[in-house]
């Protein structure tokens, strides 16, 4: 727990029903929303690491998710087999790259984080997952909210 009585996640921590009403992963990717949470209601992250989110970032890192794999499967049948392409979106609270294959690629984000209204201090964090991973957290972004 930090200095404002907020908890944090370390990746090898059990997390509880009360701490994530919904947390989805798979082999290199963890995604999790809890509506009831005060002010961190999204979950994002890999085996090694993971931050808590705002509502509006969690919306929006996963619009923008859905939106740039959406692009590069738009844009395959543009690509000869062995090109690779990179495509960026930001928002006002995030910034997002996917970078490979349009069946293939890595995701990368910078998030801009949110004012302590107390301290002044801005959270910002950057996080990164492999060409592995991604399928797996795009198809949860689709359904992680879906009942």
């Amino acid at each position: 727990m930090d200095g404002n009585g907020r908890e944090f996640l370390c990746p090898h921590t059990e997390i509880s029903e009360k701490q994530v009403k919904i947390l989805k992963s798979g082999p290199g990717w963890r995604l999790g929303w809890n509506p009831e949470a005060e002010i961190y209601t999204g979950l994002v992250g890999t085996d090694d690491w993971s931050v808590e989110l705002t509502a509006t970032e969690l919306d929006d890192f996963c619009r923008l998710l859905l939106s740039l794999a959406s692009t590069l499967g738009d844009m395959a049948s543009e690509l000869m087999d062995e090109e690779k392409i990179a495509c960026e979106a930001e928002s006002s609270t995030l910034w997002m790259e996917v970078e490979g294959y349009p069946d293939a690629f890595s995701l990368r984000f910078i998030l801009e984080g949110d004012a302590n209204a107390t301290t002044g201090a801005v959270r910002r964090c950057e996080g990164c997952w492999s060409p592995l991973a991604v399928p797996g957290l795009v198809a949860a972004a689709r359904t992680l909210k879906v009942f």
